[in-house]
């Protein structure tokens, strides 16, 4: 078994209850002065989604697929001249920011634990057939409350506050001239990365996301401090099924 990434950070509890009274929505951005295009990308298939077990904090690096994926996720990118790369260090992130930052020629790759995936808990490291019969009564409540059923997995409270960091992160990046921002992330987190900006804070339903597919949220300034139209253009676009440029 890969060994564990083990992040840099502590959420404190009361920050995390803080944060859920906060979205990022077109209000949160108010604040800038140009538009903003947020690219969010789930990384390339690793070794864990290709024996299809649950990842969670495992650090598994990507396969020779996932590598292939990502390059075409770059090909894509580069029409829209990205400026900024952000990305969880975890392996199969971080080398997927690696191969779409050369794919576009961009140098500089900033990574961020906040951006890690979460962590699956009693189900990290196991297939969903090995997780059905070794807890069959988790199981079953997994199908109605998603990851809150899981002992020792991260809360929806904790994503849903990282999800925010992150947020708050991306905005900073802007307000120093950033208008074109990558993020690499993972499939939990990037849930609660669209969930945080229409205030959703239940798991189901989920939401299609595939490996280095790419959601795309547009930041457009009517009026600083007083208008910023927020929408999500794309979500779940995989390279591939687009062959015209889209705005």
């Amino acid at each position: 078994m890969y060994t564990r990434f083990e992040p840099g950070y502590i959420l404190d509890a009361h920050l995390i209850e803080e944060l859920q009274g906060v979205k990022a929505d077109g209000a949160f951005f108010a604040t800038l002065d140009h538009d903003l295009d947020v690219f969010i990308l789930r990384h390339g298939q690793s070794k864990g989604n290709a024996s299809n077990t649950y990842q969670g904090r495992y650090d598994f690096p990507l396969t020779a697929q996932g590598e292939k994926e990502a390059r075409q996720a770059g090909e894509w990118l580069s029409q829209f001249k990205p400026d900024y790369i952000l990305a969880s260090p975890m392996l199969r992130a971080k080398r997927s920011a690696e191969i779409v930052s050369l794919v576009i020629d961009l140098a500089h790759i900033e990574f961020d634990d906040i951006l890690i995936e979460m962590d699956t808990g009693v189900f990290s490291g196991i297939d969903p057939s090995t997780a059905a019969q070794r807890y069959p009564d988790i199981w079953e409540d997994f199908y109605r409350r998603s990851w809150d059923a899981i002992p020792a997995a991260e809360s929806s409270k904790s994503i849903y506050a990282r999800s925010i960091i992150a947020w708050q992160h991306i905005r900073d990046i802007a307000t120093r001239g950033a208008s074109r921002i990558i993020c690499i992330t993972h499939g939990g987190l990037l849930q609660w990365l669209i969930r945080s900006t229409l205030g959703v804070h239940d798991w189901l339903p989920l939401l299609p996301i595939t490996n280095c597919c790419i959601s795309k949220y547009e930041i457009e300034i009517i009026k600083k401090g007083v208008i910023t139209f927020a929408q999500w253009t794309l979500i779940n676009l995989h390279p591939l099924e687009s062959s015209c440029k889209i705005r």
